[in-house]
């Protein structure tokens, strides 16, 4: 089966940046399976693994057009420390999530005091261009359930 909408695919990625730094990788713990078509990753990450199948190796290169965005200078907001998640304790340039009108996002702390944080609300990886290997373990199609909610279930995939 090949990648396409309303596929289930499960992979192996490592994250690099530009100067060919490791930003994160999932080599060594369990593969991310997500639903192809429906947003779960960045637009030309999808549009890079459309049509590969299980077996398929490759490495895609994604513009911050394609990605994250580019930065938006003065995106910065402050908020009651409560709300951030992630950690216990906070400090400057640490990445914290935080529940939004738009659902989840990530944050990057500026300045915390004792009860607000200032953080950046620009992605981590916005105005990053940024370089995947990837390995394609499994394609398969979705279940009417994963379709209904818009995205994967399972080991590496959305926990019910």
């Amino acid at each position: 089966m090949i990648v396409a909408k309303d596929t289930v695919v499960q992979l192996h990625y490592t994250l690099k940046d530009a100067d060919g730094k490791q930003i994160e990788s999932t080599a060594g713990h369990d593969p991310i399976v997500y639903l192809q078509g429906h947003n779960n990753m960045i637009p030309g990450f999808e549009k890079a693994v459309e049509g590969k199948q299980a077996g398929d190796k490759l490495e895609i290169t994604v513009t911050p057009e394609n990605g994250y965005g580019h930065r938006v200078e003065g995106s910065v907001q402050r908020v009651p420390v409560k709300h951030l998640q992630g950690s216990k304790k906070w400090s400057k340039g640490m990445v914290a999530s935080v529940h939004t009108d738009q659902g989840e996002r990530q944050v990057t702390i500026v300045k915390v005091g004792r009860f607000m944080a200032d953080v950046d609300t620009n992605h981590p990886f916005a105005g990053k261009t940024l370089h995947f290997d990837v390995e394609i373990l499994d394609v398969r199609a979705a279940t009417a359930e994963e379709l209904d909610h818009g995205h994967a279930h399972g080991v590496g995939g959305h926990q019910h």
